[in-house]
């Protein structure tokens, strides 16, 4: 992950003060899940990770994203 992308989950102290919370991106939701599929796809290839990529789309789901 890029230094960039990475700042932009991280949450900001200053913000945190505020009651308003800002709603979680894609890019930063389940980062465990995501971490082993990308890897996955980058060795094997799409086709040898399947379930990998059902879990992350089913921790996707769990969050309220459609996916």
């Amino acid at each position: 992950m890029s230094t960039l992308a990475a700042a932009s989950c991280e949450t900001n102290p200053a913000s945190a003060e505020t009651p308003e919370k800002k709603p979680l991106k894609p890019c930063c939701a389940c980062p465990e899940t995501k971490k082993v599929r990308d890897a996955c796809i980058i060795e094997k290839g799409e086709e040898h990770c399947r379930d990998l990529i059902e879990a992350h789309k089913e921790c996707m789901r769990a969050l309220g994203f459609k996916v």
